[in-house]
């Protein structure tokens, strides 16, 4: 979430935090923190039927080279910067099922 904001991480947590008091739910709450994306200008977007229901992490990162996406399984999210996937672990092999982006028009 740091890297997607562009912020420090104590910065992002506290977003994080802030949001989930307001919201009287946990800061890993999927609402939480795609409410924190959605109030810094990010856009939530479903992948259309057109994607292979096999689409990975690694595949967005590849079709997309250039600009800040945050994508999510359900359980898990990691940040895409300019077609590098940004996690704490390998993920690029993760089924995506969204993705959060900057551009409304994804």
């Amino acid at each position: 979430m740091s890297l997607a904001l562009d912020v420090s991480w104590e910065t992002a947590f506290l977003k994080i935090v802030i949001a989930a008091f307001g919201m009287g739910d946990m800061p890993s709450s999927n609402s939480v923190w795609g409410a924190v994306l959605r109030q810094n200008g990010f856009y939530k977007h479903i992948l259309p039927n057109s994607y292979p229901d096999n689409y990975t992490f690694r595949d967005f990162a590849i079709d997309h080279p250039d600009g800040v996406y945050v994508l999510g399984t359900g359980t898990h999210v990691a940040t895409v910067i300019d077609g590098t996937i940004m996690d704490a672990w390998d993920s690029e092999d993760e089924l995506l099922s969204y993705f959060w982006s900057k551009n409304a028009e994804e």
